[in-house]
């Protein structure tokens, strides 16, 4: 298989089209179009289906993108490598980070990284949701409790529980009774729910009556404050309010824990920057505890 042919099939595939990787690139259209023409012809097989105003990869070709894509980045990492006596990690580096984290840590973070590794291009997308690494040319992810995939491996970095607090002005009610509480949209019913909480080393049902819903966990701290409810939120989040007696604990929230994993996909060979990028998580978060993440929000 012609190298270079592949090499300009996935500049094409990356970019949506051969105008834009040419304006991208530097490297004629006609060359573009020629190349993966000759990839076709050689593979038998047609790698893009070719609209008047569109080009879309077909289900050969993104398999053959999805599969080539990390390979190429590998060998012309190991040559860049090579070539400069394996030096400091350079290049760009994409990030996806889920919204809190970002919030809390990821502009301090980032701007660390960035002074360490002056020849990296560091790019951060704060997201919440789930994106295709390969689609959309991310070199790593951070997900809370990730779902497996085989794609991908990782580690985790960074855990967290979820606690119940509340402003000191609230009382906790009585056995049997409901405590109003502050929620995010869907994470409880409408109507009464419950929370099984545990301090000094009993558990207890807290029965909650939403009261009011908000998106964000920092306008949820910033409402239990203000004394309306309840919350169950990150003990990151809450370490200072507490330490401060704005906020008192009312028990820990049984349930899973929160893990942070930092993912990218498996390879044999490691970008420098993505490996670069682990060991500054590890080291920014050498115990991996809330009260690490909760330093980056004094």
């Amino acid at each position: 298989m012609d190298l270079l042919a592949l090499a300009d099939f996935n500049l094409v595939a990356r970019h949506g089209g051969f105008g834009r990787a040419s304006r991208e690139s530097g490297r004629p259209k006609a060359t573009l179009s020629r190349r993966v023409a000759d990839l076709e012809s050689g593979l038998a097989l047609r790698l893009f289906e070719r609209g008047p105003r569109a080009l879309k990869l077909t289900e050969e070709g993104r398999a053959l993108f999805e599969r080539t894509a990390v390979l190429l980045t590998e060998l012309d990492e190991a040559a860049a490598a090579i070539a400069s006596g394996g030096g400091a990690p350079r290049g760009r580096l994409r990030v996806s980070a889920p919204l809190l984290f970002s919030q809390a840590a990821m502009g301090t973070l980032a701007a660390r990284f960035a002074m360490k590794h002056r020849e990296v291009r560091l790019e951060v997308t704060t997201e919440d949701r789930e994106v295709d690494m390969v689609e959309e040319g991310y070199d790593l992810v951070i997900r809370v409790n990730p779902a497996p995939d085989e794609r991908l491996v990782g580690r985790i970095f960074l855990r967290d529980r979820l606690v119940a607090v509340a402003s000191p002005a609230l009382k906790k009610p009585a056995a049997g009774k409901t405590a109003p509480a502050v929620v995010r949209p869907g994470d409880v019913p409408a109507h009464a729910a419950a929370w099984e909480l545990s301090a000094r080393g009993r558990t207890r049902t807290l029965a909650v009556e939403p009261v009011l819903q908000l998106s964000s966990l920092f306008m949820i701290r910033d409402a239990a404050r203000a004394g309306i409810g309840v919350a169950c939120l990150p003990a990151s989040l809450v370490t200072h309010d507490l330490a401060a007696g704005r906020l008192v604990h009312w028990g820990d929230v049984e349930g899973p824990e929160i893990a942070l994993w930092a993912l990218y996909p498996s390879r044999r060979l490691l970008s420098s920057r993505v490996s670069a990028f682990l060991e500054f998580l590890r080291e920014a978060f050498p115990q991996g505890t809330p009260d690490e993440l909760a330093a980056f929000m004094e």
